[in-house]
């Protein structure tokens, strides 16, 4: 089994031939151009994994040749192969984009490594292009459901920064399931780098030992298992954007190299020596009061400020009231078309009951209320029944002035993180310590509540 295909290009045709047999022994189907036009006409035909080239070429040179195979597909790995009169020269072509650089006279042994770390960094790109597959799915603004003032207040703003292609960074503040990344991906859809990379990183679910490496990539040998070179996330989002979700996960240790990142527009691997010049837009994401981390010194003011160049706020479901309705039409219609449900309409109970409820989870609760309910529903209207919710009238005062204490919630005078964490204590408790039914309860995910658990440090 052939372990990828390389192009060698160089006229001294000596060379090449012993390159290409020497390779083609290591188990590489390996080709052979003379110069740099012969092999442009033969990328289409062998899609090369690998391309070596000499840097002093006729006619067109090896820095030519490596951005014309980048233009083709910038997935392949160029190797530069240089005489020492040219090594700044091929210095500088790893500066353009080139995988590395081998020095003439040629160790064999030495070129049939770099072949194997060159094929892995291949293998990562192309295995990378399936998030650009996925940024490139049809999603604009009006796909984000909304009616009410500050809904529209927030999609306007969106919009402005969506048109723009030198978009600054932008942070995208709210409560757990208000859709914040719903707003990241549709601002990356329909922007002119819509076709380009969107990566999605979520700051919390990454181990802070394992967050460097993956944001800035590692070279081989960095550490223990670090076997081959790795591209990190940032270079995997070139081109396009990249999203941090839940950015105040991100441990002060690590803020600083965001931070350089983010400003100087370089990032250096774990283990490496230089670093690498990157075009990406950023764009953040937090549930948690950034400002009052920053006076509490556990996020670093330069860059709480280089984040929120722009800042959107998403409100909270219950400033949507307008919008609940259109949103559970949204979810009804979803949710019985996904189980095969026959429900067409939601009854005048069950809307009110929508409405009045205050949506602690926000969005996000609502469409697994919605999709619990349509599981169990067999008729062709929901009810108030389905919904498992309160009952209105102990939600919402008689005048309509706002909602009252929930029986079995925290009392008014809490402020949102402790009638969060009591909120979580009750879950628990009622569900006898079961993490699942407890998020069950709550309208959450497992991951979601075990993340809210460690916050507060519930549980030990």
């Amino acid at each position: 089994m052939s372990n990828g295909t390389i192009l060698v290009v160089d006229d001294e045709r000596t060379l090449a031939r012993a390159i290409r047999v020497f390779l083609t022994e290591g188990g590489y189907e390996t080709e052979v151009a003379g110069d740099a036009e012969s092999a442009l006409e033969m990328l289409e035909r062998l899609k090369p994994d690998v391309v070596f080239t000499d840097f002093r070429l006729p006619g067109m040179n090896g820095i030519e040749l490596l951005h014309k195979v980048r233009e083709f597909d910038p997935t392949i790995s160029v190797v530069v192969m240089t005489a020492y009169g040219t090594i700044e020269g091929a210095v500088e072509a790893v500066k353009l984009g080139a995988f590395d650089y081998i020095k003439k006279p040629v160790d064999l042994d030495e070129m049939k490594l770099l072949a194997d770390r060159a094929r892995e960094n291949s293998r990562l790109r192309q295995e990378l292009s399936y998030y650009r597959k996925q940024a490139t799915r049809e999603v604009s603004l009006a796909g984000i459901l909304g009616e009410s003032p500050a809904m529209r207040a927030v999609l306007d703003r969106a919009r402005q920064v969506a048109a723009l292609d030198e978009t600054p960074p932008v942070l995208i503040t709210g409560e757990t399931g208000t859709g914040k990344g719903l707003v990241a991906r549709t601002i990356h859809a329909s922007g002119p780098r819509s076709g380009r990379p969107f990566i999605d990183v979520n700051c919390t679910a990454l181990p802070a030992t394992l967050m460097e490496a993956e944001l800035f990539g590692y070279e081989r040998g960095a550490f223990t298992d670090a076997k081959e070179s790795k591209l990190g996330l940032f270079e995997a989002a070139e081109g396009g954007f990249i999203f941090l979700d839940e950015v105040g996960d991100i441990e002060l240790a690590l803020q600083g190299k965001l931070l350089r990142a983010i400003e100087d527009r370089t990032v250096r691997r774990v283990g490496g020596i230089r670093d690498r010049k990157i075009d990406v837009r950023i764009l953040a994401a937090t549930n948690r009061d950034l400002q009052r981390d920053v006076h509490g010194e556990r996020f670093r003011k330069d860059l709480y400020f280089r984040l929120a160049v722009i800042l959107l706020r998403l409100p909270p479901l219950r400033e949507r009231a307008d919008d609940v309705l259109i949103l559970a039409e949204h979810f009804l219609k979803q949710y019985a078309a996904k189980y095969g449900r026959g429900v067409r309409r939601l009854s005048a109970e069950a809307q009110g009951l929508l409405r009045a409820y205050p949506w602690p989870g926000n969005v996000r609760e609502l469409s697994h209320v919605m999709e619990r309910a349509i599981l169990w529903s067999h008729e062709e209207e929901l009810g108030a029944e389905h919904l498992s919710l309160n009952n209105p009238d102990e939600l919402m005062q008689p005048d309509g002035a706002g909602p009252v204490t929930v029986p079995g919630l925290p009392p008014d005078g809490m402020d949102l993180a402790q009638w969060e964490r009591a909120m979580l204590e009750q879950a628990l408790q009622q569900s006898a310590g079961n993490q699942t039914r407890a998020a069950q309860r709550l309208g959450i995910s497992r991951d979601t509540l075990r993340y809210r658990l460690k916050k507060y440090g519930i549980g030990g």
